[in-house]
């Protein structure tokens, strides 16, 4: 079972405890920290949905990441999920932006970070992602057009895309 904390729309706490796949109360949130991870050579990380994810199976998301649970906060959530999908460690995230999603009662934080990580240093987290990818931009923004990533984590990202100059 994963508890997660409530939040009101403007961030601030609730002072409740969600249960994941329990039914958020109206007026509640739950917080979503992503991580998009550059290379120092330019390259972006792509991590594919293992297929026994109930949504988006196989499809790649140009993050990692997921909801953070009790008691954590954003920069220990993106963290923890980077490393537990990647097996990445970084230092230093950007925040890029903060999104709520009133559909999905959440509150998205994505964050950036760049690395200069041996690229076949990834490793898979079970029943989460089942392959890894490093692209350039040209070949991100052709599968972005070809409906290979999460649309919905593509628009969480289109602000870094296009100031990235990356072609949709």
């Amino acid at each position: 079972m994963e508890f997660w904390d409530g939040y009101f729309k403007d961030g601030s706490a609730a002072g409740i405890t969600l249960i994941r796949g329990n039914p958020i109360p109206k007026g509640i949130y739950h917080m979503v920290c992503e991580v998009i991870v550059r290379h120092a050579d330019g390259d972006y990380l792509l991590m594919k949905r293992d297929p026994s994810k109930q949504t988006y199976a196989g499809y790649y998301e140009a993050t990692a990441g997921g909801s953070a649970l009790k008691g954590e906060n954003k920069l220990e959530c993106a963290k923890r999920e980077l490393y537990e999908e990647t097996g990445l460690s970084v230092g230093k995230l950007e925040q890029l932006s903060r999104i709520v999603d009133k559909i999905k009662r959440a509150i998205y934080f994505v964050f950036f970070c760049e690395t200069g990580c041996d690229k076949s240093s990834v490793r898979l987290q079970k029943g989460e992602t089942c392959d890894y990818k490093w692209v350039n931009a040209e070949e991100l923004s052709a599968m972005i057009n070809a409906g290979e990533l999460v649309q919905s984590n593509v628009k969480r990202l289109l602000e870094f895309f296009t100031r990235e100059g990356i072609a949709l």
